[in-house]
């Protein structure tokens, strides 16, 4: 199927303007790069598209290869992070997919897998690390009057640029403000001898994402979605805008994959199932397991007990658990 959507594809756009063209389910998602957008062209693309049977949905993504090499950061305009030998990614193409709920819960994870672990809270438009570690309304500490120090939970160090901020009050900075102030904090905190740091992305593939991913020496990025389709186009860009500043993929997670009743063990594919997967596989990256949607995982990151802690035996936490052993296997820590 995916060679008759690309052959279609061709008869409107030149080869090498083509990232790629991938078909899931009824759905054809087709990336092009390095190219001006045009909405009539679009329009006849996507006629010619869903006058094939089997083709119900068309969606049609735009990336800017050239732009992004333009902002490569000089090696000695590098983010200093004292104390951290390996540097993560907690990322997704959107909101509201859970990631800053797996961030932390990997964190802790792969704390008991006896590492000594950090979280950096850069969601900065909507912070929740210190909700879900207990020190909302906390101010940082300085001893020095240059340095912070890091909040300690159960072993894990974070820092979050919620603790600068009213949690009441929208957040109205432009980028390179925003991102000055996620550098003080990562520069300037005292993070100890950490072996790896769970940073948790803002959402989508904006400046503060790209500005990170040139700026920090990320070890890989790790990108969540839930299995429905207009998520997997999102964090198909994710994974496409992270390899355009050479950033490797650690993998993809599908959250809130299933419901199982309690009550009575039915499952319930609430938003599709295996979308990530597929998802994953047809762009030949690894995909790193599911999590389910459970209200104990929604019910501990709002009370700042995570699951990982407050139910230690539970499946969610076996499954936090698999996860961050792919991680810590692959970073070869």
């Amino acid at each position: 199927m995916e060679n008759k959507v690309e052959a279609i594809v061709k008869q409107f756009f030149n080869p090498e303007n083509i990232e790629s063209v991938k078909v899931f389910s009824t759905r054809a998602i087709v990336t092009l790069r390095d190219i001006a957008e045009n909405a009539e062209v679009n329009a006849l693309l996507e006629k010619s598209l869903l006058a094939l049977p089997e083709i119900e949905k068309v969606s049609i993504i735009y990336t800017a290869d050239k732009k992004v090499q333009k902002m490569n950061a000089a090696a000695n305009d590098k983010y200093n992070v004292r104390g951290v030998k390996k540097i993560i990614g907690v990322a997704s193409g959107k909101g509201g997919v859970g990631k800053s709920t797996t961030a932390v819960n990997l964190a802790l994870a792969l704390s008991k897998l006896g590492l000594n672990v950090a979280v950096f809270d850069a969601d900065i438009y909507g912070p929740s690390v210190p909700t879900m570690l207990g020190y909302e309304g906390a101010k940082p500490i300085s001893f020095d009057g240059k340095t912070f120090e890091a909040f300690d939970y159960k072993n894990v160090k974070s820092m979050s640029i919620g603790t600068l901020i009213d949690k009441s009050q929208p957040l109205i900075w432009r980028g390179a403000k925003a991102c000055g102030a996620i550098e003080q904090l990562l520069t300037e905190t005292n993070w100890g001898e950490i072996d790896v740091m769970v940073i948790d992305m803002p959402p989508g593939t904006g400046d503060i994402q790209i500005t990170m991913s040139q700026k920090l020496d990320l070890d890989g990025v790790v990108i969540v979605s839930t299995p429905q389709d207009i998520a997997l186009i999102d964090a198909i860009k994710g994974v496409n805008m992270f390899k355009r500043v050479d950033v490797p993929i650690l993998g993809i997670i599908e959250n809130m994959s299933y419901y199982l009743c309690e009550k009575c063990g039915h499952r319930a594919d609430i938003f599709g199932h295996e979308g990530a997967k597929k998802t994953a596989e047809e762009m030949g990256e690894t995909f790193l397991g599911e999590i389910p949607l459970h209200l104990s995982i929604r019910q501990n990151a709002d009370a700042g007990t995570p699951i990982v802690l407050a139910e230690p035996k539970s499946p969610h936490t076996k499954a936090y658990l698999e996860i961050a052993g792919k991680i810590k296997a692959e970073l070869k820590i």
